[in-house]
């Protein structure tokens, strides 16, 4: 089970700070917004591990490999991790489910606001010849709205970044966000003492501080938006080891629904 915090108990300022990127995306759920897709040309089927959430190699393998770049769904990295269900229009072509993709980079091309894996791009035809024809025009009209992320054998994740240096800098990222609500504020505690950091998002999924707490570190996450629209803050059950170290990844011990 999570533990969760009262908001009461948090200084009314971390939320007026966040508050702004806590924005939903749609303001119905089951509605759609028209847009364009284009796709990856220089990359393999799958997405990249140059994108700018900054996943490296875990971002192109993603949800199968099923990714995007995003513009405006970017939001300066709060988009990182986010689920959209995206299908083509063209009714000769297109089938009606499209394609589930996650977020992982940033970029447009030709007025579009996803940039696809060219797996997923193809995904949205009726078969493999549709997902032909859809890849000779380079880019194409679509409709996506968010969804929720769904990793059934995965428990969130927090991934220490290459450039941590314990105990003097702190940086990670949220793996296998699940759920369709953002993650607009992070707090690091140390467990026994309870002393406590608001970590800055330092760039696309990064999250980080300087001379972070000492000792087990208690990871929590303020959750925004979805179709409530409300927020929450939630803690795992697992901390992060005291002996933490660069590129290592911990279980959460939690999946959000």
């Amino acid at each position: 089970m999570a533990r969760s915090i009262s908001k009461r108990l948090l200084l009314p300022f971390i939320l007026l700070l966040f508050r702004s990127t806590a924005t939903a995306d749609d303001t119905c759920i089951d509605c759609f917004t028209q847009s364009r897709a284009a796709y990856y040309p220089n990359s393999d089927q799958q997405g990249t591990e140059t994108g700018a959430c900054e996943y490296g190699q875990f971002g192109a393998t993603l949800n199968g490999g099923d990714v995007s770049a995003a513009s405006k769904l970017y939001r300066n990295g709060v988009g990182c991790g986010a689920c959209y269900q995206v299908r083509c229009t063209d009714a000769a072509h297109c089938s009606n489910n499209g394609v589930t993709i996650v977020i992982t980079d940033s970029g447009a091309s030709d007025n579009t606001d996803f940039i696809l894996s060219q797996r997923a791009f193809t995904k949205m035809g009726q078969n493999a010849d549709a997902g032909a024809s859809l890849m000779s025009r380079g880019a194409v009209g679509v409709e996506y709205r968010r969804v929720s992320c769904s990793y059934p054998s995965r428990n969130i994740t927090f991934r220490m970044d290459q450039s941590s240096n314990n105990p003097y800098y702190f940086a990670f990222q949220i793996w296998y966000q699940q759920g369709n609500k953002d993650v607009t504020a992070v707090q690091l505690c140390e467990t026994e003492n309870l002393t406590c950091k608001i970590l800055e998002r330092s760039h696309g999924a990064v999250w980080a501080t300087a001379s972070p707490p000492r000792g087990p570190l208690s990871v929590r996450m303020l959750l925004s938006g979805g179709d409530d629209g409300d927020e929450s803050w939630v803690v795992p059950p697992n901390d992060i080891p005291e002996d933490w170290t660069a590129g290592s990844a911990y279980d959460s011990g939690i999946q959000v629904q």
